[in-house]
């Protein structure tokens, strides 16, 4: 009996071993045979499965897809993280309309671990130390850019990246992909004629945000797209050069 006890002493005593988590599998994820069509076209000039892969998504990771769209990445990341991870697919208001609706509703339908969450775009009302990853796939832009055709406010990008960076658990990851634009010119004013960005405008603002940077894939860079054309541009519309970047909130 006092042996028993003793090795129960012993094993309290020990110091806790780490359980190292497992990618999440992204590869089944976008062979998924359930995906549209249209999604599914998309995958040969995104790559999900290698860009995913080079992020580090893991499974049971609680994930989140800011500028959601179609859903397009919320729906392979809550089929790759697996039932006891999730998703919060984020769209802001001014974008959700009766269309939206029904193409993030049959997301849901075919992920259940996906959920969709509206906010408008100045207050994202995101919970804070919630989300493992984060992903914004062709949008950060999107915080320099404003429309009043289609109700999109004016954001400050240093209020909308402390958002995130509170929403994210310490040690959590950020995935930034985007429409390359060449260094240059005034931010807001890129934006709105070519819908690109300067790589070093989003690193830097992370970096002041107070993520740290963690690494730059050239997966999905285009030696041969024009930066002078607008990335709807027939010539160029899903073949630009687009950077893919890493960032992560410091554990500490």
């Amino acid at each position: 009996m006092r042996m028993k006890a003793l090795m129960m002493a012993m094993a309290l005593a020990l110091p806790t071993m780490g359980v190292e988590a497992a990618p999440a599998d992204v590869a089944a994820a976008v062979a998924a045979t359930d995906r549209p069509a249209e999604a599914v076209k998309l995958d040969e000039s995104r790559r999900p499965a290698e860009v995913l892969t080079f992020l580090g998504l893991e499974k049971g990771e609680d994930a989140l897809d800011l500028f959601t769209g179609t859903g397009y990445y919320a729906e392979i990341m809550g089929r790759a993280v697996g039932p006891e991870g999730s998703v919060v697919a984020w769209e802001p208001a001014n974008f959700y309309d009766e269309k939206a609706k029904e193409t993030l509703a049959a997301v849901t339908a075919r992920v259940p671990n996906v959920r969709v969450h509206v906010a408008p775009a100045t207050a994202p009302a995101l919970p804070e130390n919630s989300f493992d990853f984060a992903m914004l796939h062709l949008n950060y832009h999107d915080a320099y850019w404003e429309s009043e055709k289609y109700k999109f406010p004016r954001l400050d990008p240093a209020a909308f990246l402390g958002a995130i960076h509170a929403a994210m658990k310490p040690g959590g990851t950020v995935g930034v992909i985007d429409h390359v634009a060449t260094p240059g010119g005034d931010t807001r004013e890129v934006v709105e004629a070519l819908h690109r960005i300067d790589p070093a405008v989003i690193r830097a603002d992370f970096e002041r945000a107070g993520f740290v940077f963690d690494g730059e894939s050239d997966l999905l860079r285009n030696p041969d797209d024009d930066h002078a054309k607008s990335v709807f541009d027939p010539a160029v519309r899903g073949k630009t050069d687009r950077v893919v970047y890493r960032f992560r909130k410091p554990a500490a």
